[in-house]
């Protein structure tokens, strides 16, 4: 959606995730949107406050606990449907990244009511506000289309959740292979092919865990080798794949509690 200039606060960046076109987080209170398309496929969730909107002659509302998707090409507005206006996050997806036979069943239900999905589109926003996560965002984002088309196309048979340990096991070969340089979702799929949300799902079930959660842990194994060993955090960072010493601290201090600087200098039991 585009906006007159009565703002608060906007917030926007393209980030390095194939198929987001943009991120964009915005608090709008007065403003009135003019009916517009866009190219992209509007993935929105509303933290604060609600928004009314037409669709195709229809109108709709985006209370905080729905999910909107707006499809590509087709004219939409939009006015505040509180008096304090409305706080956003809105992820713009390349059109191919749903596919255009969606488009229909989008207009026809825009607003998906689906704690779950409302859940995965806020983690992702999260990941992609954090350099570094590119995997972590990419697989996020491909169980949320995996869960819209099981809304849009809900006739359509879904595949059942199977087993699949020796894909699992190629994939986990690949991540302690990349384990300092990373792998992104689309290169594991073609050097470990399958549809990324089944490789990301038969990896999760066959290790109870998540490809991305597999390769931060990896690197902060590696981390507290390369601590002890006498080297710095900012060393530790950039020789075992984290983007910089904030994204090392960062996950190092979720694993193992204390920060790497007082992890390095602890002192050994006497």
């Amino acid at each position: 959606m585009a906006a007159d200039q009565r703002t608060h606060t906007v917030s926007a960046w393209r980030p390095r995730v194939p198929g987001v076109v943009e991120v964009f987080h915005a608090h709008y209170t007065e403003y009135a949107y003019p009916m517009h398309v866009h190219e992209a496929w509007t993935l929105l969730i509303v933290d604060d406050g609600a928004v009314r909107y037409d669709l195709d002659r229809h109108e709709h509302g985006t209370p905080h606990d729905t999910v909107s998707l707006l499809p590509p090409h087709v004219p939409h507005n939009g006015s505040p449907a509180t008096p304090d206006g409305f706080r956003k996050r809105v992820l713009y997806l390349d059109a191919s990244r749903l596919g255009h036979e969606l488009i229909g069943p989008a207009v026809d239900a825009p607003d998906l009511r689906d704690p779950v999905l409302r859940r995965r589109v806020g983690q992702l926003h999260a990941a992609l506000a954090l350099p570094g996560e590119e995997l972590e965002a990419e697989s996020r984002l491909t169980l949320i289309g995996e869960r819209l088309h099981a809304h849009l196309r809900p006739r359509e048979p879904r595949d059942r959740a199977r087993r699949d340990p020796v894909l699992a096991r190629r994939l986990r070969e690949l991540l302690d292979e990349r384990v300092v340089q990373g792998v992104t979702l689309d290169e594991a799929t073609r050097l470990v092919p399958a549809h990324p949300a089944h490789l990301v799902r038969a990896f999760s079930d066959a290790y109870g865990i998540a490809p991305h959660q597999y390769l931060t842990s990896r690197r902060v194994d590696r981390a507290r080798r390369l601590l002890l060993a006498g080297h710095s955090p900012a060393e530790v960072a950039g020789a075992t794949g984290f983007y910089d010493q904030a994204h090392l601290t960062r996950h190092f201090k979720r694993l193992v509690g204390v920060t790497p600087g007082r992890y390095r200098t602890s002192p050994a039991p006497r």
